[in-house]
């Protein structure tokens, strides 16, 4: 499923759906990510987490969206049953502030944007009515 399953990916969690990769050196907070996925996405939706630095993300930005900087999150559908998520840490301490949310809200806050995403909703009022009601479900 992962095509970042390799030796050199400190693998945190993995089942048959669901798998986080941390590639960065820093912790990541304990979070309900396998419970906003299966709600979200459901049971058998295979999902691949990746915690990222920014180098990476800056190549990934630019090689999929043509941007040559860094982002806080992209979101991969894989086909219509399987995905990736790619979150870069401190670029996500970079903007919380600007959604006046602290680190830990914050990182959930995204999660629940890319799996909206993986969902194949579209920026706009549709899709932030659909995040605001899986949002307020995880008081987030």
């Amino acid at each position: 499923m992962a095509r970042w399953l390799r030796k050199d990916n400190l693998m945190l969690s993995q089942n048959k759906t669901f798998s986080i990769f941390n590639k960065t050196k820093g912790k990541l907070p304990s979070l309900p990510f396998e419970a906003i996925k299966k709600t979200i996405l459901g049971e058998k939706f295979e999902l691949s987490l990746v915690f990222t630095n920014s180098t990476e993300m800056k190549k990934l930005n630019l090689s999929y969206r043509n941007l040559n900087s860094p982002t806080d999150i992209l979101s991969f559908p894989l086909s219509k049953k399987s995905g990736e998520i790619f979150i870069c840490p401190s670029e996500t301490k970079k903007m919380m502030t600007k959604f006046k949310r602290d680190y830990k809200n914050f990182l959930a806050f995204l999660f629940i944007h890319g799996c909206v995403h993986l969902r194949g909703y579209d920026h706009g009022d549709k899709m932030e009515k659909v995040e605001l009601k899986f949002r307020k479900k995880f008081k987030i």
